[in-house]
């Protein structure tokens, strides 16, 4: 990783690049000028020539230039599971892949259910970390499901969301109350919708699990969870998102959600659009995840769910584990994979074979988080912050996991070939990353 010098306070301007405006879904050739962290011009007017002659310039030789990605779903390891990953390792990570913001899960230890956690996370972060990270809190003390956390002052303490992470709330009447106390104070719940007393399987059910000798866990397991939080929504007018989609089942009931005017949003990972359970080949450990990766049906109903705006956002649900936890059995194996750095580049999979425009892949990495959030990043406009990425969303490779930033390397993009480089990460003016 190469850091530069702080530029933030100098008149910096990317030029030669396309533009690409999520929220108005166009590309355009022109430059950006930022100064003081925030981007003060943009379009075709801002080139070299006509900059003033004490500002940096940055030839993008035709990549494209967009918002930085945020991602609403990622494991940092702060504080308690640092053999896993850093705040310091996984910002690295998110620069070279073109994440500019992380939303930390709560699963930490000790959870993030305290202030104190919370205070601590964002002080680390601003220590070691080369990109944004926004502390997730948990619904429950302890993640355990039962006592509801303390919301207004965890909000009030900096936590930008709410979630027990990959646990989810069995009690109902817990749920409901969460979902009354997160009203009153504006706060999103994001839930990870799987009945756990469903979901005793490893993969998802169905001919291949079977062919596999491994216990599947259905489609249901999702949908039964989900179709329980519209109802509760419904009931107490709480802001929800749901963390991660599979089935299109969920897409059905979120479709319906929508069209009835509730406010629920939700989320599908790269992997789950990407990849489907026939990529599990010969027990492959590192494409074990939860919910389970889908049949190739539900893959194409996730592509076309999200061009059609019913999936709201993309994530890369990194979750790093360590060699001890994935060189197992498929059976005893941990769940999870990372994903901050090749987020990017496996969507462009989908942009390559013709099933989604680029200003939609990047509307659900940057503009729509950004919308959900409340924050002000997310968009290529003047006045907004100067996070962003230059990158080529052609230029061919083979992932090499060994040179990836997280501290574990279980990608399931392993040797595979990738296409899309990210060459500059920028954080309100800031040059954080740069391709060698």
């Amino acid at each position: 990783m190469k850091t530069l010098p702080s530029i933030a306070h100098q008149p910096l301007a990317l030029v030669n690049g396309r533009l690409l405006d999520p929220g108005a879904g166009r590309q355009a050739r022109g430059g950006v000028l930022i100064i003081d962290g925030v981007i003060r011009d943009l379009g075709p007017a801002v080139v070299a020539d006509a900059l003033p002659a004490h500002a940096q310039v940055i030839d993008c030789g035709g990549d494209v230039i967009a918002p930085g990605l945020i991602d609403m779903c990622a494991f940092v390891g702060e504080p308690g599971a640092e053999h896993r990953e850093t705040i310091a390792t996984a910002t690295a990570a998110a620069a070279a892949g073109g994440v500019t913001t992380i939303l930390a899960r709560p699963d930490t230890n000790p959870p993030v259910d305290e202030p104190a956690v919370v205070d601590f996370l964002l002080r680390r972060a601003r220590d070691t970390g080369l990109v944004r990270v926004l502390p997730v809190a948990a619904l429950t003390r302890g993640l355990q499901g039962a006592e509801m956390a303390e919301i207004g002052l965890l909000k009030e303490a900096g936590a930008v969301a709410f979630s027990d992470a990959a646990q989810s709330l069995r009690n109902a009447q817990v749920m409901r109350r969460i979902l009354a106390y997160a009203k009153d104070f504006d706060a999103l719940v994001m839930h990870h919708t799987q009945d756990p007393d469903f979901s005793e399987g490893v993969m998802n059910e169905g001919e291949y699990a079977t062919r596999l000798g491994l216990t599947g866990i259905p489609r249901e397991a999702e949908a039964i969870m989900l179709d329980r939080d519209i109802r509760l929504v419904a009931l107490t007018g709480a802001r929800y998102h749901a963390a991660l989609v599979s089935t299109s089942l969920s897409l059905d009931a979120v479709r319906a959600a929508k069209t009835a005017g509730l406010p629920i949003t939700c989320a599908t990972s790269i992997n789950h659009l990407t990849l489907n359970e026939n990529d599990i080949g010969d027990y492959r450990t590192f494409l074990k995840l939860s919910p389970p990766l889908r049949s190739e049906g539900e893959r194409q109903a996730l592509v076309q769910a999200l061009a059609e705006g019913v999936i709201d956002v993309i994530v890369s649900d990194h979750n790093p584990q360590d060699v001890e936890t994935k060189r197992l059995p498929f059976t005893e194996a941990e769940y999870g994979a990372i994903g901050l750095e090749t987020m990017l580049s496996a969507g462009l999979r989908l942009v390559h074979a013709g099933e989604i425009s680029l200003a939609r892949l990047v509307a659900a990495m940057s503009l729509r988080p950004a919308e959900i959030l409340g924050l002000p990043q997310g968009r290529l406009a003047i006045g907004a912050p100067a996070d962003l990425i230059r990158f080529d969303p052609d230029e061919p490779y083979v992932l090499d996991p060994l040179k990836l930033h997280s501290r574990c390397k279980n990608t399931p993009f392993d040797e595979a070939k990738m296409q899309g480089r990210v060459k500059l990460t920028m954080v309100a003016g800031e040059v954080v990353w740069e391709a060698a």
